[in-house]
């Protein structure tokens, strides 16, 4: 969809024609590959070579695809409403009612760390505080549907139920404690002076071509700058997936060593595993004796937190401010995992 299209073509049925088609490819994705690799190239997707080019191919239009529908649709949200309002919103009823709101949001959105990263950059632009879009960008992946089913299928509805609340309780102490600190210098410029903010200058209301226009060209900046880092990202992740053995961690992290939840938390990260992938190896190593608290971590660390991500969000946060993000959610995890170990 392009700005010629839709001077061409009825608005409303450019629109509708582009929403079908995109749901229409995000819906396909996964099936698309396993036909092409699997039944036209007749790769076998169970191996590692097949399993990582999956993954990266599937992975990446996912993220692609996710990361242009939504900052369209995110574009048009912002070009639409007052902002003003909603920030105004936020601030008069405090700093724990915005947390609590990006934690209900980000525990109801499917998204894996990687997924996440639009909405946090629509967010930021749009003005939220940034504690509340940094809670939201650990609440989302954390706190996987996906997660919390297998894990209560796995291993009891009641250990699911911890672990939705300690991940919603991570996200909410670290959101509160970095919004103690003045970290918005640390986001990247370019997020905060998109197309759409100027838009809106000087109580302009702009028209509903002006709103998509608008949201096209922020759409296509942010694709422009990030695109790369996700092919690169992602393909980290995939030459990572599915090549670790199960007994590597049993030999590493196992009951007798005492840093085992730390390093059970770091060894999860380069997994960029979301919760299907993960939680049956964490239910395979709790089956071999390792403690529920390093389990949790694990899983936790490879739901959480990813490589891929790193690289992604390093495009919208300046060093220091990324190195302290992921400190703080590695730190919360780690923390998780002791008390699980503790009282489980």
């Amino acid at each position: 969809m392009n700005s010629r299209a839709l001077r061409t073509t009825p608005l409303w049925l450019t629109l509708a024609g582009a929403a079908s088609a995109w749901i229409g490819a995000y819906a396909a994705n996964g099936s698309f590959w396993n036909w092409l690799l699997g039944d036209i190239f007749g790769m076998n997707l169970e191996a590692r070579l097949g399993s990582s080019i999956h993954f990266f191919l599937y992975d990446t239009v996912k993220i692609l695809l996710l990361l242009t529908g939504l900052m369209f649709v995110i574009g048009m949200l912002r070009a639409s409403l007052d902002l003003t309002r909603a920030r105004e919103f936020l601030e008069g009823r405090g700093l724990g009612v915005g947390l609590t709101l990006a934690v209900v949001l980000g525990v109801v959105t499917p998204f894996c760390s990687c997924s996440s990263i639009p909405l946090f950059i629509g967010f930021v632009a749009a003005g939220i505080p940034l504690a509340i879009t940094l809670t939201f960008l650990i609440a989302s992946p954390l706190v996987s549907e996906t997660a919390a089913i297998l894990i209560a299928a796995q291993f009891g509805v009641g250990i699911a139920a911890a672990y939705v609340l300690a991940g919603s309780l991570i996200a909410l102490g670290v959101g509160w404690i970095l919004s103690r600190f003045k970290l918005d210098h640390l986001v990247e410029d370019s997020v905060r002076g998109m197309a759409i903010g100027k838009l809106r200058a000087d109580g302009h209301v702009p028209t509903l071509r002006e709103r998509v226009d608008a949201a096209l060209d922020e759409s296509r900046e942010i694709f422009t700058k990030v695109w790369m880092w996700v092919l690169l990202g992602v393909g980290i992740g995939a030459a990572i997936h599915g090549w670790v053995p199960a007994d590597f961690f049993a030999r590493h992290v196992g009951p007798d060593n005492p840093f085992g939840v730390p390093l059970a938390t770091l060894i999860g990260v380069p997994l960029y595993a979301n919760g299907g992938g993960v939680v049956p190896i964490g239910e395979a190593l709790w089956a071999k004796g390792m403690p529920l608290g390093t389990v949790m971590a694990l899983m936790m660390g490879a739901i959480a937190l990813s490589i891929p991500e790193a690289i992604m969000l390093r495009k919208v946060m300046k060093p220091k401010l990324l190195a302290i993000f992921f400190g703080a959610v590695t730190a919360g995890i780690i923390l998780v995992g002791y008390l699980f170990n503790v009282f489980a």
